[in-house]
Formats: C-alpha cells, structure tokens, sequence
C-alpha cells in the first residue's frame, strides 16, 4: 500500500511552479501565461547569479560603446552597465523561442522588438527594465528586474512600438526580482501580490508571503532631497509639512528614507509601509518625471495596488495614464493609501486654486 504523502509543515512555502499551476486551476491564468512567468523567473536567476559574482564575474563598471569609444549610452541617454546589457540579454534570449510573446520592449532599447518568424508566436507582450538601479551596481547596493505584461491586441500581423502603448489597467501580470542579500520575485497576476525568495540550494522560487499588504498610514517617505529645490510649489508644501513632525499640521514625525534603486525602496513599502515619490522637476522641464510609464511605473502600480496601496502621479491614477510614447516618463508617487490620497490631495488643491 503506497504511502500517503505528508502536508509540508507550511503550507505556504509553496514553489513558483506550483503556485501558477494553482493559479490556472482557479482560472487566473492560462498555460501560455505561465510559461512566460516561470521564463522571466529562470532568467531573473541567471541575472542574480551574475549579480552575485560581483567583481569576480567581470561584470562591474560601464559597458564600453561599440568601436570602443568610450561608455556604451542607452536610448535614455545614460551610460549603460555591464550588467545592463549582460541582463537585458539574458531576458531576450530567454523569451524569444518560448512561443508564449508576440513581442519585447526594454527599457534599454530605443524600440521593441516582434518574436523573429523563426519561432513560434504568442499572444503577450512583454516589458522589462533589465536591471533597475544599475547605479548602484558598483557600490554592492540592492538592484533588480522590473517587469510588465500586456495581451497583444488581436489581429496584428507584426508587433510594433504602438502595440505596447495600452494603459497600465490593461497589465495582465507584473513583478520584480530584487537582487538583495536574498534574491525575492514578487509578482501578481491582478489577484493579490505575492513574495517568492529563491532557494539557493533547490534553485526554485519558494512563496514566503502571500498577499502582501501595505499598512494605509504611514511616518516613512522615500524621496531624493537633493532636488528640491526644482520641485514645484504643492511638492514643497508637502515635503515642508512632513519635515515639521508632530508639530506641523501632520501632527506626527516622520523617517525619511532613500535607497536611489526603485526596486529597493518599493521593497521596504511592501514590506512595511511608506510613500515613494519621484516626483516633476525643474531641473529638467522638457522631461514629464525621471522614471518610465510603462517599464517602472505601471508595473510597481499594480503591485502596489494589488497590495493595498495607491499610486497616482500627483494628480490622477498611474494606471489610467494613456501612454504616447514606449519611453514616456512620469511622476510617480506610490505605497501607503492615505499618503498618497494626502500628496495627491497638496497637488489637486494647488491645482484648482491657482486656475
């Protein structure tokens, strides 16, 4: 007589692969979308393990322009890492035969790219930022994956730039992988947002929190202080009443913290609450924000919401933005619920006084 198989001790440390199979049992997704999941998840490994190895890989400093003259710069017009590039490989290398995509978009490409008709087609599109924070890279500092997903729309022949550009809503799944001093996967499929930490010994992803939750207050906030003197009026007020404490009209003290790797700081709100802001500038004025609609924001939207959380640019919600363009940048401010509604609120009132 067989032996009967024994519950684990926690039934929620769960793999990746079991977890999406339950997934699709419950209907929240399809077998192709798994399949693109558990891809990104097997690449994401390979970028962790290449992180890790540091100095010893080869892989740290600027990557060097073809020609060898001198660093290699993105379509965003910043010097790219050797880790930027040896990512952004490894992601479309990993997705291009699957026959899960219709197409790729990266952060590090000046356009998207269709599925070549030597391998099968699917019915996804696929964002990513490759390695989010790469600045941090040399300093040993949490970096990570940033990633989006869209349904192609139906009846297109080849996939083009316009094909990417639906509103944040329309994101069928999104996640990141933080290379930390373990690496995490956080996903969801629009049914709750979901931490995976990676098992170094089995090299699976093990579910460790499922459905995490972002407190609604909060006394943290992640800004880069630097520029604030290019902030415009609300985001001055708003940042004056936090820095008065409880003796300001918060009537509370509040932590700043900035960890300048998108990634991270989202992490830690995930993790325990805060407000993220990287909000308009002057210090630029032809650019809408630093950070990128549809590799950065919507994806990091979702998750947040899906958790709890607001995110909004300051005045509308980030996942109702229609983008014009597959590098469009926007402000961004996104975690704890009523902090965002109280940024957001500075910004609308500004608004509608000054009309």
């Amino acid at each position: 007589m067989p032996h009967a198989v024994s519950p684990a001790p926690d039934s929620t440390h769960r793999s990746l692969t079991r977890f999406l199979i339950e997934e699709q049992r419950a209907g929240h997704l399809n077998p192709e979308l798994r399949l693109l999941i558990e891809v990104v998840a097997r690449a994401c490994k390979r970028i962790s393990v290449a992180v890790g190895k540091g100095a010893l890989g080869g892989v740290l400093g600027d990557a060097v322009a073809a020609g060898g003259d001198g660093a290699s710069i993105n379509v965003q017009g910043e010097a790219q890492k050797k880790l930027d590039v040896l990512s952004n490989e490894i992601l479309l290398e990993a997705n291009a035969w699957g026959g899960h995509l219709a197409g790729l978009a990266s952060e590090e490409m000046d356009h998207s790219q269709p599925i070549p008709d030597a391998y099968p087609r699917g019915n996804y599109l696929l964002l990513f930022d490759p390695l989010d924070g790469s600045s941090n890279i040399d300093v040993n500092v949490s970096v990570g994956t940033i990633f989006s997903v869209l349904r192609c729309p139906e009846g297109v022949a080849e996939v083009g730039d316009q094909h990417f550009l639906q509103a944040g809503r329309e994101q069928v799944a999104a996640g990141y992988c933080i290379y930390g001093p373990s690496t995490m996967l956080v996903l969801t499929l629009g049914h709750g947002t979901h931490a995976f930490t990676l098992d170094r010994e089995q090299g699976s992803f093990v579910l460790t929190q499922r459905a995490m939750r972002i407190p609604e207050e909060t006394r943290e906030f992640a800004i880069n202080m630097s520029n604030q003197r290019h902030w415009e009026t609300p985001m001055q007020d708003y940042v004056r009443d936090l820095l008065a404490g409880s003796e300001g009209p918060r009537g509370k003290d509040f932590n700043m913290r900035w960890i300048a790797s998108m990634v991270a700081d989202v992490h830690r709100l995930l993790t325990r609450g805060g407000i993220f802001i990287y909000p308009w500038d002057r210090k630029d004025p032809g650019k809408a924000g630093k950070l990128r609609l549809m590799y950065e924001a919507n994806p990091m939207s979702m998750l947040v919401e899906q958790a709890g959380g607001a995110a909004t640019d300051g005045r509308e919600r980030l996942l109702d933005v229609l983008p014009g363009q597959l590098h469009q940048r926007v402000p961004v401010f996104l975690g704890s619920k009523r902090e965002v509604e109280e940024a957001t609120r500075y910004h609308v009132t500004h608004d509608s006084a000054t009309k």
